[in-house]
């Protein structure tokens, strides 16, 4: 357990001072964090009203934190560029993170192509009915991409950091809490960069 929690631990460190220097983009993720935790409540009632809570609010506003207000110049605070901060990251990169947000936005077009999706659904009656299926595939999207990428962390880093890096996925709506719900007010203060003043491993 003292591996995991600290391969975990290192992880989230790493996502924060690397990925998180944006005010308006800590801001977004803690909406996104909220709106997750709306997203977990449903899993238990509406599986697929979950995931579209999921994707439509809680991964377009985390994504669009990252795409649109992280800078992507030479990083002083780690002494980092961009191009090697996407080349070690543990999780999504940009790049991944395209193909992921593709898949998710082919999904309703491949639903209206194909409206039994290939047998699996009877055709939708109504708005209501689509927005439900289309509420199932984007639920497999998002399984299918977090398992996705712990068997290739299996592979390229091995089983702990497959499993943490899992884990930490899971629990980042509940830490992202913890770690920017001051960020809207500091952006109201007019602060758009984060200063990273405290380098301690939150």
């Amino acid at each position: 357990m003292s591996a995991f929690s600290e391969t975990l631990r290192i992880q989230r460190w790493d996502d924060h001072r690397y990925y998180h220097h944006s005010r308006i983009n800590q801001s977004l993720h803690f909406l996104s964090a909220m709106s997750f935790l709306v997203a977990y409540a449903l899993l238990f009632i509406d599986p697929p009203a979950a995931a579209l809570v999921a994707w439509l609010v809680s991964m377009t506003s985390r994504q669009a934190g990252h795409f649109f207000f992280e800078p992507r110049g030479y990083d002083h605070v780690n002494q980092a560029t961009h191009e090697h901060k996407e080349e070690i990251k543990v999780g999504y990169n940009l790049r991944r993170k395209i193909v992921l947000m593709a898949i998710w936005a082919a999904a309703p077009l491949l639903l209206l192509a194909e409206p039994t999706l290939f047998g699996l659904f009877a055709p939708a009656k109504g708005l209501n009915d689509f927005a439900h299926q289309v509420g199932w595939m984007w639920l497999a999207v998002g399984v299918g991409g977090l398992v996705f990428r712990v068997l290739q962390l299996f592979v390229l880093q091995g089983l702990m950091a497959g499993i943490a890096w899992g884990s930490k996925i899971l629990t980042d709506p509940f830490h992202d809490i913890k770690l920017y719900h001051r960020a809207p007010l500091a952006l109201l203060r007019g602060e758009l960069i984060d200063p990273m003043h405290a380098r301690h491993q939150d």
